[in-house]
């Protein structure tokens, strides 16, 4: 199923299963364990992030040309940092400068497949770590650099914390379309123009890897996003470097679930 989260004609914000053609059929209970039809049909208004993530735990580093476009070792285990919910967008929302990055254009883009958890995960195999998710999402992972690299005493979280530095979207596909995490496409446009083409085959630690490893002794709730990290081809590691400015549309898409748009703005 292809979940959306909209605002309707009448204002009301609802989950619907995504029909394609601007329309939803609404559905009724709960994300993680009574979802059902509702039977009724209308137009989406205006897209919101599929979900409210409860936790959002990002992975760096984890596409091997990544590694190699920043001059960086292979990781031995994941990366692992933690964005804000107060973070998130949806679709169509605006990405923000953030007004004390005062030293130059420094935001930068990373188009990533989400994995949202919908079963709670503790120490599990990676064997069975696919059984704990409930589907996927593109995501963003906006990065401030010189505040990633310098403006957080060493720790990445500050430089990828800004408000609206987690777009999610446009839907949520359930796992049972995607039975092979590992087989998707993955690439970002900024104003129409390629800047990110790669593969999820390319990561250093797999969807259930990442589970496996991240489960041990920490629990993993439903509703919980794992952003699985970016291919090569970020902002940065240009020559010259391709920072987001005012006026662009940042646009990330991942196989077989759509594509995410946002467009920056500067912050007021």
């Amino acid at each position: 199923m292809r979940i959306t989260r909209y605002i309707n004609a009448r204002g009301e914000p609802w989950l619907g299963r995504d029909l394609g053609d601007g329309r939803a059929e609404r559905l009724e209970g709960d994300l993680w364990s009574d979802l059902r039809p509702g039977g009724e049909i209308e137009a989406i208004g205006q897209r919101l992030a599929p979900l409210q993530p409860l936790n959002i735990f990002c992975i760096g580093l984890n596409y091997r040309a990544h590694a190699e476009e920043t001059g960086m070792e292979l990781p031995r285990h994941p990366v692992l940092f933690m964005k804000p919910t107060s973070t998130l967008i949806g679709p169509g929302e605006p990405i923000l400068l953030p007004a004390c990055c005062e030293q130059g254009p420094e935001v930068d883009y990373e188009a990533e497949l989400a994995v949202v958890i919908g079963k709670a995960a503790r120490n599990v195999s990676e064997a069975r770590a696919l059984d704990h998710v409930f589907g996927y999402t593109c995501a963003n992972d906006v990065s401030a650099r010189r505040w990633q690299m310098h403006g957080g005493g060493g720790q990445w979280i500050r430089g990828k914390s800004f408000d609206s530095f987690c777009p999610l979207g446009p839907v949520l596909v359930t796992a049972d379309e995607i039975p092979d995490p590992q087989a998707l496409g993955v690439c970002c446009r900024i104003n129409g123009q390629p800047v990110q083409d790669g593969s999820t085959s390319d990561m250093i630690f797999g969807v259930a890897r990442l589970i496996h490893l991240l489960s041990r002794d920490m629990t993993l709730l439903p509703g919980s996003v794992i952003l699985t990290g970016t291919p090569s081809g970020v902002g940065f590691s240009r020559t010259p470097p391709r920072y987001l400015t005012e006026g662009d549309v940042v646009t990330v898409e991942v196989e077989s679930i759509g594509e995410l748009s946002n467009p920056v703005r500067r912050a007021g």
